[in-house]
């Protein structure tokens, strides 16, 4: 297990190094002058080339990079070009907000997924199979920003009015703050409901097919402990892989759902620096969720033998 452990961070280390320096790469080959943007349309060649000395984008490229990497081996991401303020400091200011909304979704997707799943199986090809199948292809063919728009139209003005306040500012763990979360929540999971119950049922059908599960039936366990025992335990590990992947990247792309309902989060964030070429914030945003994938891959790898007895790390 140790080895293991140690082997997948040396991947990670390495995984980090190669995504800083793509973005690195494709960001200062970008058409978008970022002196440009500082100085205003106004500024003359003599101020937009003040602003390149200071930011240090007169050097060469290499050496921009080297130094690059100097600082992000200290752990430092480097200041805004923007406003010169730290963007470990930016992207911690709006991460909590990024966080409530990608945890609070998370659990709604994963548990109405694998619940709404495991019926669908556990009743194939019946009328409540049937039912769910339909619901599923509407979760599918309805994109995050529609659901948002739709839930923004109809629950805001009315509730807000009845003494629900969807959309008072306030911090984290605040009641008007998670009051505020849960039509995003809803927007942002009712796709990823659909997707995971698909996933739920289709493995577990196959698991509920195996000769143990047979085994199980024929020895007079219930068909309860056959369920939830032993096939839900093996037919999670490929939905709980998919769930790794989805929760670290949907960090960065919470984007939209962030920009309808009026979250500051990294989701802005981001959009705000790629409208202004605000390179050191984009590639330390860039980087945070490439670890946050990192991370969740490698959490759900270790809870592999956990969930199914068969699988060794080695």
């Amino acid at each position: 297990m140790v080895r293991f452990v140690l082997r997948r961070l040396l991947y990670s280390v390495m995984v980090l190094l190669l995504v800083a320096t793509l973005v690195f790469v494709f960001l200062h080959i970008s058409p978008v002058s970022v002196e440009r943007v500082i100085g205003g349309p106004k500024a003359t060649t003599d101020t937009l080339e003040q602003i390149r000395r200071n930011l240090g984008l007169d050097q060469p490229v290499l050496v921009q990079y080297g130094q690059f990497l100097g600082r992000l081996l200290k752990g430092d991401l480097g200041d805004s070009y923007i406003n010169g303020t730290s963007v470990a400091q930016l992207v911690a200011d709006r991460l909590p907000t990024t966080l409530w909304l990608v945890f609070g979704a998370g659990v709604i997707w994963f548990v109405g997924g694998v619940v709404t799943g495991v019926f669908s199986a556990t009743h194939a090809r019946g009328l409540g199979d049937r039912l769910v199948t339909v619901v599923v292809l509407i979760g599918l063919s309805t994109p995050a920003f529609v659901m948002a728009l739709v839930l923004l139209y109809l629950f805001s003005t009315k509730l807000g009015e009845a003494g629900f306040p969807f959309f008072e500012a306030g911090p984290p763990l605040q009641e008007h703050f998670l009051r505020r979360m849960i039509l995003p929540w809803i927007a942002l999971s009712f796709l990823m409901v659909a997707t995971y119950t698909r996933l739920t049922r289709g493995s577990m059908l196959d698991v509920l097919g195996e000769d143990y599960i047979r085994t199980a039936r024929a020895k007079g366990l219930s068909e309860r402990q056959v369920v939830y025992r032993h096939a839900l335990r093996s037919a999670l590990t490929p939905v709980v892989t998919q769930f790794g992947i989805d929760l670290g990247a949907l960090i960065g792309s919470t984007i939209v759902t962030e920009k309808v309902f009026g979250l500051q989060g990294v989701g802005q964030l981001v959009f705000q620096s790629i409208s202004l070429g605000d390179t050191p914030v984009i590639i330390g945003v860039t980087l945070m969720v490439t670890l946050f994938v990192v991370v969740a891959n490698l959490v759900v790898d270790v809870g592999y033998s956990f969930l199914d007895p068969r699988v060794r790390l080695s």
